[in-house]
Parts: C-alpha cells; structure tokens; sequence
C-alpha cells in the first residue's frame, strides 16, 4: 500500500526534480543511519512526500552535501541530512512497513511477509522516543482494518478507508518537531490533509489489486462492496468506474484544498506539482491499466 505518491516528472523543472531525489536518497541516508542498512529495503515515495511536506512548512534551509551511495559509487550527487522530517519519515516508514506486514501474515499466512516481519522487528527498538503515540495509532488501527476487511463488518466505502485515513492523519497531525504558524489550526490542516491522502491510497491500491484479488479470490474492498452478483473483472470495472474515480478524484481535490492552507515556505512548485500532477497521472495509469486487463480478458 505504498509507493503511489510521486510527482509527474516530465512538469518538473529540472531543479525541482533534483530537490525530490535528494529528499529520496536523504530519507535512504536517514533510515541508514538511525536503524542500519538493511532496513533500507523499504524506502519508498510515499514517504519521501511526507518529509518534503512537513520540512516544507518550516523556513530552515536544508542542509544538502554532495555525496557517493551503493547506487551511485561514482557520481557524487545531492543528498539532504540531519533533518527532522527525514529522521521523522525514516522511523515512520519502518514502523508502517512493520505493522503492515503483521497483518499480511495475519490476514493470508504470507511466508514471506513473516520473514520479513521477523527481519524488521529488532528495529523496533530503535524507534524514536518521539514516535511512540503515532506507533500505537498506526497499530490500533491497522489491527481496526484488519478486524473491518476479516469479518467484513463494513457497508460504505467511507467506513473501510477510515482506519487508513486516520493513519495517514495522525502521522501528518502529530509531527513532534516545530512548523511555521504551529498552532491547532495548522494541526487540524495537516490532519485534514492526511485523511484524505490516506483514503486517496487505499482507494488507489484498492482498485489497482482489483483483478488480481478476484482472481486469487482475497479480499478487495471494491469486490466486497460492489459485486453483488459476482461479475466477472471486466464487468465489475464498467459498473463501479465512475463510482470510484469520483471517490479518488475528490480526495485529489481535498488534498490540493488543505495544501493551500498549509504555511509552505519551500518547494511549493514541487508539491502542487505531487498533489494536482503526480496523483492525477497516477490514478491515470491505474485506471489504464485496468482498461488493458480488460480489453485482455475479453480478447480471451
């Protein structure tokens, strides 16, 4: 459920592009130096948006050095350290990574998401005392969803995002360093803002799992919700298309909204960039992929 929050590359200008990778490659620094190599095997976008965002609301210039990585052992390029919001985003991603995986094993017995729980779990220890009350968020409700997608105990689309959203909330709500205009307004944004980023990405990873859980025969909220009469793929995706593209884009739309009322003082261009481009292109070839499967299936 990781890895949609990107921005459409080909609007950036190049600067901003090279902003973004050297938050990537910081947060990849960040996770080395505070939990060790091998937990940067989770590093992902969406995480890297999270630090840009919450460094973004602060007027504190970033501190960028030239530097060598495994995957540029040659060419030095800009990597952002010792910044809060990386150190923030750094601990954040393994602990949702974490969590995540306890319900994968727990939901489909998945070998493979075990090892790597197993793996990723003496890194708990080297959780930030700063991070503890979002740590019990993130798994009261990831343990909510989990009960929610088991029993199926849910009737609207809104019912089964929530937990997610109130995450992805929290985690922008409780950021524990200072922001510019700090105050509960701006924390009510923020949370606002999350929520509905939260149910942007359930809703992405929703529709973009769709065939693949049909055919494997797991949980997908959108099959749960909406097929009913057990339609095949195809024609599932022509009945709920217009249902959850109003859902999806009207979450986009609610993030570019509390966005605008955020005090950013960096890296404007870039987010609006992320929010109103990234997103919609995202959504775009999610929904474009479906389309292919379809045509397929029908072919076939």
């Amino acid at each position: 459920m990781f890895g949609y929050v990107t921005p459409l590359k080909e609007e950036l200008k190049i600067h901003e592009y090279t902003t973004f990778k050297s938050y990537y490659c910081g947060l990849c620094f960040h996770l080395k130096k505070e939990f060790g190599n091998l937990p940067r095997m989770v590093l992902n976008y969406d995480m890297t948006f999270l630090a840009l965002l919450l460094d973004s609301l602060s007027d504190t210039p970033v501190n960028t050095q030239m530097k060598k990585c495994l995957t540029s052992p040659v060419k030095k390029k800009p990597i952002i350290l010792e910044n809060e919001a990386l150190s923030y985003a750094a601990n954040i991603n393994i602990s949702l990574v974490y969590y995540k995986l306890l319900d994968d094993v727990l939901d489909d017995r998945s070998l493979k998401s075990k090892l790597l729980a197993l793996t990723l779990a003496p890194y708990k220890k080297k959780f930030s005392s700063k991070i503890q009350e979002t740590n019990l968020v993130i798994q009261e409700n990831l343990n909510h969803l989990y009960l929610l997608e088991k029993e199926k105990m849910f009737s609207s689309i809104d019912e089964i995002c929530d937990p997610f959203s109130l995450i992805v909330a929290h985690i922008f709500k409780m950021y524990p360093y200072n922001i510019s205009k700090d105050s509960e307004e701006t924390r009510k944004n923020l949370f606002d803002f999350g929520y509905a980023l939260g149910k942007w990405i359930y809703m992405i990873d929703a529709l973009d799992d769709l065939q693949k859980d049909i055919e494997q025969e797991k949980f997908n909220p959108l099959n749960f919700l909406y097929n009913k009469n057990n339609l095949a793929y195809p024609e599932l995706l022509i009945q709920i298309k217009d249902t959850v593209a109003f859902t999806i884009l009207n979450c986009g739309y609610n993030c570019k909204y509390y966005l605008d009322l955020l005090p950013v003082h960096k890296n404007k261009e870039l987010l609006e960039n992320i929010i109103s481009l990234g997103m919609m292109d995202r959504y775009t070839k999610v929904i474009s992929s479906c389309h292919y499967k379809e045509k397929k299936t029908v072919k076939e």
